[in-house]
Parts: C-alpha cells; sequence; structure tokens
C-alpha cells in the first residue's frame, strides 16, 4: 500500500502563486480549450493552484483565501463559478468528504482512494492493489461489473494530540 501525503498548510499553498507558476498557467490555454472552455485569466489562475499546489484537495474557501493571499483581485463567486465548470470539463473532481463542505482535486486519469482524518480533516491518498482486488471480487461474486467506485475510510489519528490540527 502505498500512501501519498500532502502538506495542507495555507502558507505552503499561498507561496505556490509565485511569477513562475503564472508563467507554467500562461501554457496551459490549450488544456482549457481542449475541455471546451475560453482561456480566461481567472481559470488560468485557478488551474494552475491546483496544478502547483502541495495540497491536492481545495474547497472553493480554501482556493478563494490562497488567491486573495497571493495578491490575485478574484472573487469567491468567480471561484466558485470556475471550480464547477472544471468539473462539468472533467478537468476536477469533487468529494464530500465528512467535513460536509465540498473539496477538489485535479482529475489525473489515475485511481485512488482516500483516509480522512476526523479529528483534522487531513486527507491522504493510497492505493492498494489487494483491495482494489476485493472490491472486484465482491461485486462480481453479487453479478455486478464496476465501472467506477471511490472509498473513504474515516479515521483518527493515532498520535495524539493529532499534529495537524
Amino acid at each position: 500500500m502505498a500512501l501519498i501525503y500532502h502538506d495542507t498548510s495555507e502558507r505552503s499553498l499561498s507561496r505556490t502563486l509565485s511569477t513562475q507558476v503564472f508563467k507554467k498557467a500562461m501554457r496551459e490555454p490549450d488544456e482549457l480549450k481542449n475541455a471546451g472552455l475560453k482561456a480566461t485569466l481567472p481559470r488560468l489562475k485557478v488551474l494552475s493552484l491546483f496544478e502547483s499546489s502541495k495540497e491536492r484537495h481545495l474547497s472553493a474557501e480554501d482556493v478563494y483565501k490562497i488567491l486573495l493571499t497571493a495578491g490575485e483581485d478574484v472573487g469567491l463567486a468567480t471561484v466558485y463559478r470556475v471550480l464547477t465548470q472544471f468539473e462539468q470539463a472533467g478537468l476536477l473532481v469533487r468529494h464530500h468528504f465528512e467535513s460536509g463542505k465540498a473539496v477538489f482535486e485535479l482529475n489525473e486519469g489515475g485511481h485512488h482512494d482516500h483516509i480522512v482524518c476526523l479529528q483534522c480533516g487531513r486527507v491522504e491518498e493510497f492505493y492498494d492493489e489487494e483491495i482494489e482486488k476485493r472490491q472486484k471480487l465482491a461485486a462480481t461474486e453479487r453479478g455486478f461489473k464496476i465501472h467506477d467506485h471511490s472509498l473513504y475510510i474515516y479515521a483518527d489519528c493515532t498520535k495524539n494530540p493529532c499534529p495537524f490540527k
């Protein structure tokens, strides 16, 4: 099983919006056009944020705060609209973890599952071939063929106190 941890500090997220990141975003208009979207500045900023952020799961409020901290002039309504457009175009995947608020991550085409800390909300991604095999077997034994699935494991950090609270 491979566990992947991503830094969740707001300070590290806002640092990713450097000039270098926005230069990279200027190469992304084709990606937006291929998804059927016009390459507007707010869309490029949001896409660049997701592509460069160490934190893979961001809420609309997270995106808005990071853009504000970086001195960008993008409204919260625009952020919500862009995230919804990206989800509809297949660029982002929306998740509803235990917190009740939606978070988004880049749709990179690869499958993975999630472990969510109930104390601090930290999300770790993982892939386990054995779990995947067991899920296929369970579906087959019951007369189903899996087209897609998602596994969220809700847990408490075993370190006391939770180091990410």
